[in-house]
Parts: structure tokens; sequence; C-alpha cells
């Protein structure tokens, strides 16, 4: 190996090096681009839960009028008002106690609607024999947007 060539393998390796990091410049332009994006995209996102939350209360109410059809076809009629939906999950001891009703019942749990709030059962119901809803994010009747009621009426 010829010693010159090394030597001078050495004195460049010394004034040439790679780049340090990035720029000022540079990393102002790349969090400000994640600010407008971030400003843009995050209030999209933030609806996302609460369309979820609506989806789920939905789908609670079609379990539960799954559940009460069950009930009416083993015991020739739905739970009684005093009854309400714990005659799912626990066998009722308020008249007419069902004759059919299944060990175990027919739900395991008594269920809350995605806010946490109980599932309002109606017999009768304003607009069909029984009605089930949930009054939407604020617990109340009436509102709007996310604090609608949502009720099992077509399901």
């Amino acid at each position: 190996m010829d010693p010159q060539a090394s030597n001078h393998h050495i004195v460049f390796s010394r004034y040439v090096s790679a780049p340090a990091g990035f720029s000022l410049i540079e990393i102002l332009v790349v969090v400000t681009i994640i600010g407008i994006l971030a400003a843009l995209i995050a209030p999209r996102l933030m609806s996302r839960p609460d369309e979820a939350r609506v989806t789920a209360a939905k789908q609670g109410l079609a379990s539960l009028v799954s559940a009460l059809k069950l009930y009416r076809l083993d015991n020739f009629r739905y739970p009684t008002q005093e009854q309400g939906l714990r005659a799912l999950v626990e066998r009722p001891t308020i008249e007419p106690v069902p004759a059919n009703w299944p060990n175990g019942g027919y739900l395991d749990r008594f269920p809350k609607d995605p806010w946490g709030n109980d599932y309002v059962y109606r017999n009768p119901g304003q607009r069909s024999e029984v009605e089930i809803l949930s009054l939407g994010a604020d617990g109340r009747p009436g509102g709007t947007g996310i604090n609608a009621d949502i009720t099992s009426e077509g399901l």
C-alpha cells in the first residue's frame, strides 16, 4: 500500500465530515407544517368519538330490542313498565311473573348507554307497543346533535 495514499485519506477525512444535523430554519418549517396539519385535521378527528358513541347506542338499542322480542316470544308479553329492562337480566318478582324465564336470563348484565346512563324503557311506548331510548350525551330528554334522544323506533 502506498504511504502517500493513506496519508491523503487521513488528511481528506479531517476536513470533510457528514452534516451535523438540521438547521433552525428546517426545524421551523417542519413544525409549522405539522401545526397547519393539526389545525386542519384535529377538528375532524375530535367529532369521531361522538359519532362512535351514537353508533354504539344504536347497536345497544338493537340488542335490547332483540332481547325484548325473545322475552315476548317466551312469555307472550313484554315486561311491564314496573319490571323494566331489569326483567331481561333478573327474573321479575312483580306480577305478571314470567313462566318461561330462562336460567341466565336474556342478557348477561344490565346495559348502560355509551355515555354511562341507563336506557329508558317505556311500556307502552309513544309510537309502538314498547320503546327503548338513550337520552344522548346530556342524559336529558330532547336535545340536538349528540344530545338528541336515540330511540328504538325502526330497529
